[in-house]
C-alpha cells in the first residue's frame, strides 16, 4: 500500500511540480519520501528501505528519463532521509525523537546528495563537472535543504492522522491512553507550520519575489 501511494505521488508530481530553484530547473520536488518516512516510523528501517527501492525501480522503468543513475540517486537520497528518522524513533516513540530523527535525516540527505550530485549529475545531464560544481552551493544545497525540510514538515503533519486511521481500521494496536497526546500533536503542527512558512519565504527570496 505504501509503495503504491509513494509511486502515485511521484508520478503526479513529476508532471505538475515546477522547479524550485531557477538555476537548476531539472531539480523538482516530489513528496514520495513523506510516505516512505511514515513507513519507516511505523514499521522500521528495513521496510522503509525496501519501499524506497521498489518505488525508485518503478519510477526508473516507467516515466523517468535518468535511467539507473536516477534510480541510484533516488535510493541514496531516500535512505539518507528515512534511516536516521526510523532508527532514532524506534528507540523512543515520542515527538522529540521524531523531530530529531527527521532533522538528522534532512541533514544527512543534504550532505549525501551534495557528494553524489557532484559525482553523477554530469553523467545524466551532460553538464561539465565544473558547471555542476558551480551549482552545488547556489542550487543543490538549497534544493535538498528545502526538499528535506518540506518532507519533514509534511511527515509531522500527517503521521498522527495516518496512525489514528490505521488504529480505527484495527490495522494497528491502540496504545495506553496518554494525557500528553493532544499537546504533542499541537506541537507537531506548530513545528511543521513553522518549517513550511520558512521554506516558502526562502523560495520567494531565491526567486526574487520578495
Amino acid at each position: 500500500m505504501l509503495c503504491a501511494a509513494a509511486f502515485v505521488l511521484v508520478s503526479i508530481s513529476s508532471n505538475t511540480m515546477p522547479p524550485l530553484i531557477p538555476a537548476a530547473p531539472f531539480l523538482k520536488y516530489d513528496p514520495k519520501d513523506v510516505v516512505i518516512a511514515m513507513g519507516g516510523l511505523l514499521f522500521g528501517s528495513l521496510p522503509a528501505m525496501i519501499i524506497s527501492v521498489v518505488v525508485s525501480f518503478l519510477e526508473m522503468v516507467t516515466f523517468s528519463a535518468t535511467g539507473w543513475i536516477g534510480f541510484v540517486m533516488n535510493v541514496l537520497s531516500t535512505w539518507a532521509f528515512v534511516l536516521p528518522a526510523s532508527v532514532i524513533y524506534s528507540r523512543k516513540k515520542s515527538l522529540p525523537a521524531a523531530v530529531v530523527g527527521l532533522f538528522s535525516g534532512t541533514a544527512l540527505m543534504v550532505a549525501v546528495m551534495m557528494l553524489w550530485n557532484y559525482l553523477l549529475t554530469p553523467i545524466y545531464t551532460g553538464m561539465p563537472r565544473e558547471a555542476v560544481a558551480d551549482l552545488l552551493i547556489p542550487a543543490f544545497l538549497p534544493f535538498n535543504l528545502i526538499k528535506g525540510s518540506l518532507n519533514m514538515a509534511v511527515t509531522l503533519l500527517l503521521y498522527k492522522p495516518v496512525v489514528s486511521a490505521l488504529r480505527a481500521a484495527k490495522l494497528m494496536p491502540n496504545p495506553a491512553t496518554s494525557s500528553r497526546k493532544g499537546g504533542a500533536t499541537a506541537a507537531a503542527v506548530l513545528i511543521a507550520v513553522f518549517i513550511i512558512v520558512s521554506c516558502a519565504v526562502a523560495l520567494l527570496l531565491m526567486n526574487k519575489i520578495i
